[in-house]
């Protein structure tokens, strides 16, 4: 955990900042020739990934010699002059090199932390599903409302909402049988009001989070509600023959209804993160590791309930809206009663009662007051720190 100083310092440089990289992501609705072109882009991206991903693997088994991706971009122009790559675009064939390059980088870095490593794999063409374009206006260019790729024309898109600041990179994807446009555009800050009004958030899975207040969020369970939909659509897919066209139409069925989930769950986030930056000016929440709440006998509704997600959507928001937000150390937050007296208690037990100060509550209403508790003390303590 970084030292009280430099987090607060860090904090105070992140909302200093007046621009930020955003992504806006829009429907695509291409023709049928369109939809032909597209995917033949996203066979020649997935080949050229696939060969990349060769050579690198044969230098070190043949020569023990490393590839980067300077090396392999510097072979572009005879490849594409000799017509062994029909992907249109040259800066496209770049950041599939560059994909390459942070795959093995990931590889290495986890290697060094002695953690799982798997070695980088080929790609399907059926699960290689974007292109980025990463520079706008080269290949890319939005006009009105159509966006114009090389090598595709122009293809329509649903702007519900308009493209605010610089787009930077396009990037398209296909996903579910659609098709999606996102593009990541460089924007300014817009700070609201300032409030007094601060929060302690303790998420849960009888209630999605309870706030210092008493306030509780109800949880949705959204994957659980569609389970006997994915089941069916599961069974489907598993009836059908393998390689048939109508096994292919059974798995995309199966990839809506599970894109449906996800939606759900992000829209849920959305609003929820976005009534409490507005709300509060002061956002404290646990430094938890989902992660490995997530691999227990708990796995599934941790990973319903998306807590992580939800954090981050927090995070970016406060930071766009000049809001503080802090993520406290978890340890004792449920063991611990407002007036610092150890309470210890069973994952069964929901109710808190202190033989201190005799405070009876509700278990996660006492940890949210707990996590306000120590992000106030942080403050402080932080404030005293730099101005001393």
């Amino acid at each position: 955990m970084p030292s009280l100083t430099k987090t607060f310092e860090w904090l105070l440089k992140r909302l200093a900042m007046s621009e930020q990289r955003i992504t806006y992501r829009y429907r695509l609705f291409p023709t049928r020739t369109q939809v032909e072109a597209l995917t033949v882009q996203l066979s020649e991206a997935c080949r050229l990934y696939n060969a990349c991903l060769q050579e690198r693997r044969d230098a070190w088994r043949i020569n023990r010699e490393s590839v980067n991706y300077y090396t392999q971009a510097s072979q572009l122009k005879e490849i594409r002059a000799h017509g062994d790559l029909s992907l249109a675009n040259f800066s496209a064939c770049q950041d599939v090199l560059r994909r390459v390059d942070k795959t093995f980088k990931a590889f290495f870095s986890r290697v060094q932390k002695k953690q799982k490593a798997g070695f980088p794999r080929f790609k399907s063409h059926t699960r290689f599903d974007s292109l980025t374009f990463p520079s706008y206006g080269d290949g890319c260019k939005l006009i009105q409302s159509k966006l114009r790729l090389q090598g595709i024309g122009l293809i329509k898109v649903k702007l519900h909402r308009g493209v605010e600041g610089k787009i930077k990179t396009v990037t398209v994807k296909r996903e579910c049988g659609k098709w999606y446009a996102c593009f990541s555009v460089e924007c300014e800050a817009w700070p609201l009001p300032d409030s007094l009004e601060r929060v302690g958030v303790d998420v849960g899975l009888s209630a999605f989070a309870t706030l210092s207040d008493g306030t509780e969020i109800e949880n949705p369970r959204w994957y659980r509600a569609a389970q006997a939909k994915l089941r069916r659509a599961q069974r489907k897919v598993t009836r059908r023959q393998k390689g048939s066209h109508r096994r292919r139409k059974a798995i995309q069925l199966l990839q809506r209804a599970h894109a449906h989930v996800k939606q759900q769950r992000a829209d849920f986030h959305h609003k929820i993160s976005r009534w409490l930056v507005n709300g509060y000016g002061l956002i404290a929440v646990e430094d938890l590791n989902i992660k490995g709440l997530a691999s227990g006998m708990l796995a599934k509704s941790v990973n319903d309930a998306g807590w992580g997600t939800f954090l981050d959507k927090i995070a970016y928001k406060a930071e766009n809206a000049g809001r503080q937000f802090f993520r406290v150390n978890p340890n004792g937050t449920s063991q611990t009663c407002t007036c610092g007296a150890s309470t210890p208690k069973t994952l069964r037990q929901r109710w808190h009662h202190c033989l201190s100060c005799g405070l009876s509550a509700n278990r996660d209403h006492v940890s949210a007051q707990v996590i306000l508790q120590r992000t106030v003390g942080l403050t402080v303590q932080a404030s005293s720190s730099i101005a001393g």
